[in-house]
């Protein structure tokens, strides 16, 4: 061969072979970047291309397919209910994508999922269409739907978790939207999406208040500081005085005192009398001659100042901060910086009820093949211990005085011992705004503690005066309580 033919065969063989490089880095390296990628429109169409699984509670779908007349996509998403179940469900859309769980399951819904490959093989062989999965989830229906009527037209939310396992039973949100109205990708759907965002409608039908608002926890986060009291050995028997005065100065300032709302006497009183009470002068006091330090490191192990809460759907992080001495006092009442998701304060009231173990919170129970085969089962998981077990039934014994005979007596259920604590959070500066209503609560019962409660009313009609988390909060708590006792008869 001439010297001119071999060096055209040299550089038609450096060509094949930049070739094959190129389709080998195509293929195996960026195969998920190029699949994943919003503007590869088969992947759209691949996954509207068959009927999605579906999202179960207590055995029933809350979701369902139908067919369309969308361009190249066969199928949309239906919800049954979805104004209830959307903060729980969130959406999957021809148009907006999808989001919460129908987009952390987005594989094991469409089929595609490395865990269904037995499925799908057998279905390549038999000629049968790609089937999606199923996400079990751990909701309790009877107690959504009351923690739903509960809030009514308010706007607020509701947390019900099984305080043994950490398994979300009820995940309401208000206002709240049917992620049905915008499944497909019409004028009319995205008229409808457009209608909900928050620059159209400033009440945020969208935002999942349960796991993604924080909110001032109020007088429920005396919990909490009665907690680092008994854990720090500030004071070690509930119904010993304290060293409180009325009214408290708070430290570091000229003389600015912390005061009690209305007339109660707080004087010197008791942790359990101050519970029942919601004494700000005793709890402030107890903020202050802790410290911060030690406060900050006992709220974290309820949770707070973790970035990661994962249900699987990602919770907002609720602070406690590090602070001066006024504001750590401030926040020892549940007010200054600090801020609280309503999933977070349910997880204070169930580690309270659960003898001081915190479970970590999720609401999939199990992942499901089309065949019903388990691919994926959850395990139950202690995420800490907040409390020594006797110091955790002390404070159950203070917030069901709390129930019994102090601020949150609308909550009581006959033949039931339920423990609770009542908050009402200053909002808007100077407090001009209306203030949130809170309540948290846990309910025992012979067969155990299945359900621990955190209800937040974010805004109502209710009169200014009249909002308080003893009146509004507290009988809603009560209503999914009933519920999920009701639901073990």
């Amino acid at each position: 061969m001439n010297k001119p033919l071999r060096r055209v065969a040299v550089f038609c063989g450096l060509l094949v072979l930049a070739l094959l490089i190129r389709v080998n880095w195509v293929q195996f390296v960026q195969s998920d970047q190029l699949k994943n990628d919003p503007h590869n429109r088969r992947v759209a169409i691949e996954r509207y291309s068959t009927p999605r699984g579906n999202i179960i509670v207590a055995g029933k779908a809350i979701t369902g397919s139908t067919t369309t007349d969308s361009g190249d996509f066969k199928y949309k998403r239906t919800y049954k209910n979805g104004k209830m179940w959307a903060p729980v469900t969130g959406y999957a859309s021809q148009a907006f994508d999808s989001n919460q769980l129908e987009k952390l399951n987005d594989a094991i819904l469409t089929g595609t999922d490395d865990r269904l490959f037995f499925s799908r093989t057998v279905d390549m062989f038999t000629g049968g269409k790609q089937k999606g999965g199923n996400v079990v989830t751990t909701l309790d229906a009877k107690a959504q739907k009351a923690a739903f009527d509960g809030l009514g037209d308010k706007k607020g939310a509701v947390v019900a978790l099984n305080p043994e396992t950490g398994a979300i039973l009820a995940l309401a949100s208000t206002p709240s939207y049917d992620p049905s109205t915008f499944a497909g990708m019409t004028d009319k759907d995205a008229e409808a999406y457009n209608a909900l965002q928050k620059k159209n409608n400033p009440d945020e039908p969208m935002l999942n208040r349960a796991l993604r608002q924080t909110y001032p926890p109020g007088s429920t986060f005396k919990v909490v500081t009665a907690a680092a009291a008994l854990e720090n050995g500030l004071y070690t028997d509930p119904d010993a005085k304290t060293d409180s005065p009325v009214p408290f100065i708070l430290p570091d300032t000229a003389h600015q005192p912390l005061n009690n709302e209305g007339s109660i006497a707080c004087e010197n009183v008791s942790l359990r009398e101050a519970l029942r009470l919601s004494c700000n002068t005793v709890f402030g006091k107890v903020s202050a001659d802790l410290g911060n330090a030690k406060m900050k490191a006992e709220a974290e192990k309820f949770g707070f100042n973790d970035a990661k809460i994962d249900t699987p759907v990602r919770a907002a992080e609720s602070v406690f901060p590090k602070d001066n001495r006024p504001q750590n006092a401030m926040a020892g009442i549940g007010q200054a910086s600090n801020r609280a998701t309503p999933l977070q304060m349910a997880m204070v009231a169930s580690a309270v009820a659960n003898g001081g173990k915190l479970m970590k919170p999720y609401m999939v129970e199990s992942l499901v093949a089309p065949n019903l085969n388990v691919v994926q089962q959850h395990t139950p998981q202690e995420l800490g211990r907040p409390l020594k077990p006797e110091n955790a039934q002390k404070l159950q014994s203070m917030m069901e005085t709390v129930v019994k005979d102090g601020t949150g007596q609308s909550a009581q259920i006959d033949g039931v011992t339920v423990g609770g604590k009542t908050g009402t959070a200053q909002h808007g500066e100077n407090n001009k705004d209306n203030p949130y209503a809170w309540f948290i609560s846990y309910a025992k019962t012979a067969k155990g503690t299945p359900v621990a409660v955190a209800v937040v009313i974010e805004g109502s009609d209710t009169l200014r005066d009249d909002i308080a988390g003893g009146k509004l909060a507290a009988p809603i708590a009560k209503g999914v309580m009933e519920a999920v006792i009701e639901g073990q008869r």
